[in-house]
């Protein structure tokens, strides 16, 4: 099985050159005060990605990334040989852009299915190791050895077949994070088929909208799960999009165990099935499909500031490989070691976390609730209990439990905590801080990390190799050729510019199903042949680099473009805000002006006095000039569930404008505390 990958030929033209010019910048020690964090002896010893420079020659990060850039082939044929990915058929070539950058076929000929990384081989290795650890609001707490999961997997399989479904057919999970979520986003994997995950928290149109457009035959679902203390039930969303989804055969339903003993749950004769009636029945044994390297496997959908969500497609020898690289050479994850990264099944962190732990023998932590339930020290109840190695969150939950003060941390052994991560959106140096210290202790590295669900990871991030900055990226993820550019594709430093890509890498998506001009148009129109992501960035006169948010959200104010990220962590840090959204609107002198709404700490009273202050704290950190036009006072902001603070919404609602796509809103009331804000 072990197969023995072979690159193409080496000439000129199979290694094409990738990179920005100049190479791209790493972060330096200049023995800055600025540095938050160095990495010790500890950290550089058990290093993977220091055992892969050496075993290559290579003696430092920057030119780890230069290498990784300018030649792409070799660089990625060295991570599978790395990671010691199985084929059942070895790959002839490694890239093959005859169909342009933007269409390129990795691992060309190779027969590959990520599920036989992640289940099989781990079930052979390591079969009474920890695969999946879960644990229920409710406090049940249910665990999978590697062989015990090989089984539940095969089950699973053996019963998507059995339901019809094919090699090729789409799969809808529309779970909350429960074991058998995990089980069947591998299952459909390992049948061949292709899985769309969708958000728990989606009211039936929005569930029906992705079925529909990537012509799903089954939908997965429970009955229902607990957040913030209450029973959430799904049934009745599942039926009503399954009901507006003709080509939609089954439903297969899992009863969550121990929920809510007076739930009724709608039942259609022929179309719904129950998980433990038809599954555990299945026979525990499914050869994994020899899928092509460039066959999809999943389709998750992302939403756009307009228009309808797309379809993402993603592919065996792209995403899975793409997360377990970065979770072994940015987060350092091993065999053995356990990662929680708090996110839904229908955000991108979801699969990631899943397929990239499980592909390096380490153990992947589920939790389907609220991380402040019953108290705000749930998590690191959790972390402690369950011997957390790695823990993923966003800067708004981070926020968020920071509001609440540090004793409900302190109260708690972190001991076992390494690595300490943030994703989602830009941090504010109050919140970066403050996990940094109070979570980490000071001690261990807090991980920033940047990309998206179009790139199956990272752009950007930090790592155990290389010193740290708060809010900060210590360089591109390896393999990644990023750079900040001018409208007209320049790179340009020390200022603010369009995040971009200069060559393909595995993870990048195969386009969006149904809709390849929309791709093209999306990522590839703005500069011929480089990928311009939709975030401002900046890279400092260190080589550190930092996300400013997204394009579409930049402020421009009298001909300066400001980044809302920057106006927000000004105002947060004002000992009375909780958490920030800056936008700009429109203002006949400048173009566009300020506005900054603010939730307050809990105790804090909305006063003209504070307001003043607040505006003050922006002028001090960022000029006169970008003085805020208004600071409005709001009791919530509006949030995906993943932590993203939806400015679009909030810039509409305050011009009055219809909201459009909310159908990745988290908190619904949040328009209305916008509207409502004095």
């Amino acid at each position: 099985m072990r197969g023995d990958p072979v690159s193409g030929p080496e000439t000129k033209d199979a290694h094409p050159t990738f990179h920005a010019v100049n190479g791209p910048p790493v972060g330096r020690d200049t023995g800055s005060p600025g540095i938050a964090w160095r990495p010790t002896r500890r950290y550089l010893q058990r290093s993977r990605l220091g055992r892969f420079m050496r075993r290559h020659g290579i003696g430092s990060v920057d030119q780890l990334v230069w290498h990784s850039t300018s030649d792409v082939q070799w660089f990625w044929d060295a991570v599978v040989r790395d990671l010691e990915l199985e084929w059942f058929e070895p790959y002839s070539r490694v890239l093959d852009l005859s169909g342009g950058v933007e269409w390129p076929r990795w691992f060309v000929g190779g027969r590959y299915n990520h599920v036989h990384d992640a289940v099989d081989k781990q079930a052979r290795l390591r079969p009474h190791d920890m695969a999946l650890v879960w644990e229920g609001e409710d406090g049940q707490v249910r665990t999978l050895t590697f062989a015990q999961l090989c089984v539940e997997v095969s089950r699973a399989a053996n019963a998507l077949k059995a339901l019809g479904i094919s090699v090729g057919d789409r799969v809808g999970v529309f779970m909350p994070m429960l074991p058998e979520t995990a089980i069947a986003v591998l299952a459909t994997a390992k049948r061949g088929a292709i899985c769309t995950p969708i958000f728990s928290g989606f009211g039936g149109a929005a569930v029906a909208e992705r079925l529909a457009d990537c012509g799903a035959k089954l939908l997965i679902t429970a009955d229902g799960f607990y957040r913030s203390g209450r029973w959430v039930p799904m049934k009745q969303v599942a039926d009503e999009a399954a009901s507006a989804t003709p080509g939609v055969e089954h439903v297969l339903v899992v009863r969550r165990p121990k929920g809510d003993a007076q739930r009724a749950v709608t039942w259609t004769a022929g179309r719904d099935v129950w998980w433990h009636d038809f599954v555990l029945a299945q026979p525990g044994e499914y050869p994994t499909e020899h899928t092509a390297a460039d066959d999809p496997y999943m389709i998750i959908y992302t939403s756009g500031t307009t228009g309808k969500p797309k379809g993402v497609v993603h592919v065996h020898g792209g995403f899975p490989i793409k997360a377990a690289q970065e979770l072994a050479h940015c987060f350092d994850l091993h065999p053995g070691d356990r990662l929680f990264w708090h996110s839904d099944i229908g955000w991108m962190m979801g699969p990631w976390a899943i397929s990239g732990a499980l592909m390096l023998g380490a153990t992947c932590f589920l939790y389907e609730g609220a991380i402040s339930h019953p108290n705000p020290g749930r998590l690191w109840s959790m972390v402690q209990r369950h011997h957390i190695t790695h823990l993923g969150i966003s800067p708004t939950a981070v926020r968020s439990l920071m509001g609440h003060g540090d004793a409900w941390v302190r109260a708690h052994n972190l001991s076992s905590l390494l690595v300490l991560a943030g994703a989602g959106e830009p941090w504010d140096p109050a919140s970066w801080r403050w996990l940094f210290e109070v979570a980490g202790g000071g001690e261990r590295p807090l991980i920033n990390y940047s990309g998206g669900t179009e790139v199956a990871g990272a752009i950007l991030s930090s790592n155990t190799l290389l010193p740290i900055k708060p809010c900060a990226f210590s360089a591109p993820a390896p393999g990644m050729a990023a750079d900040v550019i001018d409208e007209q594709g320049n790179p340009v430093r020390g200022e603010s510019g369009e995040l971009a890509i200069r060559g393909p890498w595995p993870g990048m998506t195969r386009g969006f199903w149904g809709d390849p001009q929309r791709y093209i148009e999306t990522y590839w129109s703005q500069v011929p042949d480089v990928w311009v992501h939709g975030d401002r960035a900046q890279i400092d006169e260190d080589g550190y680099w930092y996300i400013l948010g997204r394009s579409d959200d930049t402020i421009k104010v009298a001909g300066k473009r400001l980044g809302p990220a920057e106006v927000e962590s000004a105002a947060v840090g004002h000992p009375a805000v909780r958490e920030a959204a800056a936008i700009g609107v429109p203002d006949p002198l400048k173009g566009e002006a300020v506005v900054v709404f603010v939730v307050l700490h809990e105790g804090q009273v909305p006063t003209e006095a504070l307001r003043a202050d607040i505006e003050a704290a922006v002028v001090a950190r960022l000029g006169r000039a970008f003085c805020p036009q208004a600071v409005r006072f709001a009791t919530e902001l509006p949030h995906t569930r993943n932590g993203k603070i939806l400015r679009r919404l909030v810039r509409r609602c305050y011009l009055g404008q219809p909201a459009g796509d909310t159908s990745s809103l988290e908190n619904p009331s949040a328009l209305e505390a916008i509207a409502q804000a004095n």
